[in-house]
């Protein structure tokens, strides 16, 4: 099969010719790719940025973000068969440690992450596990979907946290509504009533922000706090989304915020540098969020069957990895880029 391989970091992915992952185990599942999406982290891995976390030797595939066609099947496999459309969920977990019983995959204590510390979906083919995969429905297309594996998922996951504290009359400030902010708009517009502001410096996003169901757009401009707080009547918005993290978005995310407002911090990139005393006397929090559990992206996938949430999306063939990469870290790319290999169209 084909795989995008990254032999050195720093150096271009080399797509190149592998041998087929096969079936060890009795609830293993190989997925024929038909789209994996592209993810700022895929840059970052590139950069060498995870190597220390992940401990993953080189050279490795890439890819986290994945949907296709159920290739194959372990003996114990009984949810999926060959032939069915899945989306896969980013973490292959153990479904027995403390966390996994809660329902709290994402914090399996034995897990692996395709595409991060073992081989990914930028290939003809994904090897995980019965308790990764979510059956599509047969309205969804494998290309269309894929971002939502991980992208899609993370914004829904931070939008599902959020949620009980966006009662009728709230206002949330979501910052960046590129890849994961595109979704989050839409998120909050199917789960919650709240008014939704969106701040991005991009006129382009803006307007996709408006078409995903903004409520208002703010265009970073120097007075893009002012203006929110004028949209908030002085007050701030009760929750904060920061799909950036970095280029002064949490230092106007915090000015944003009103009193004993949630800050939820999605994007990374820098650091969150606010005086605890200022934390205490305004009573603000602030929420880390990871990439969701198997039972939201179900959520989500329901959400994206009933055409409450879409992706939009740029599509690349295999092949042209280096260039899709290239277009994500230049800001070419609105909305996701996906991956498709050679004949899963």
């Amino acid at each position: 099969m084909k795989a995008a391989r990254l032999h050195r970091y720093h150096d271009p992915l080399k797509v190149e010719e592998l041998d087929e992952p096969k079936i060890t185990g009795p609830n293993d599942v190989i997925v024929r790719i038909g789209g994996a999406g592209l993810c700022r982290t895929d840059l970052h891995i590139q950069e060498g940025q995870w190597a220390e976390k992940s401990g993953v030797e080189l050279p490795y595939t890439p890819g986290h973000e994945n949907a296709g066609w159920v290739y194959e099947v372990g003996s114990a496999v009984t949810n999926v068969v060959p032939g069915d459309t899945v989306i896969v969920h980013p973490l292959v977990t153990c479904g027995l440690c403390r966390a996994c019983r809660a329902g709290d995959d994402v914090h399996c204590v034995n897990s692996a992450f395709p595409g991060i510390d073992v081989d990914g979906g930028f290939a003809d083919l994904l090897k995980t596990t019965a308790r990764s995969v979510v059956k599509l429905a047969p309205t969804l297309h494998p290309k269309d979907i894929a971002a939502l594996a991980d992208a899609g998922l993370t914004a829904y996951h931070a939008v599902r946290k959020a949620a009980p504290l966006l009662y009728p009359g709230t206002k949330v400030v979501v910052i960046g509504s590129g890849g994961l902010g595109h979704i989050g708009i839409q998120s909050l517009r199917a789960l919650t009533p709240a008014e939704i502001i969106v701040v991005d410096p991009s006129e382009r996003a803006l307007a996709l922000a408006g078409e995903m169901g903004a409520d208002h757009t703010v265009q970073v401009d120097g007075k893009q706090v002012d203006t929110v707080l004028e949209l908030t009547g002085g007050a701030g918005a009760e929750v904060i989304i920061d799909f950036v993290g970095e280029k002064g978005a949490i230092e106007d995310g915090v000015a944003m915020l009103r009193q004993a407002g949630s800050y939820f911090v999605v994007g990374y990139g820098e650091n969150i540098n606010v005086p605890t005393i200022d934390i205490i006397s305004r009573e603000i929090n602030f929420i880390g969020n990871l990439v969701g559990s198997y039972n939201d992206l179900d959520e989500l996938m329901t959400l994206t069957a009933q055409g409450q949430v879409h992706l939009h999306t740029s599509i690349y063939p295999l092949d042209a990895v280096n260039d899709a990469m290239a277009d994500l870290d230049n800001g070419r790319l609105q909305g996701r880029g996906i991956l498709i290999p050679a004949g899963a169209a």
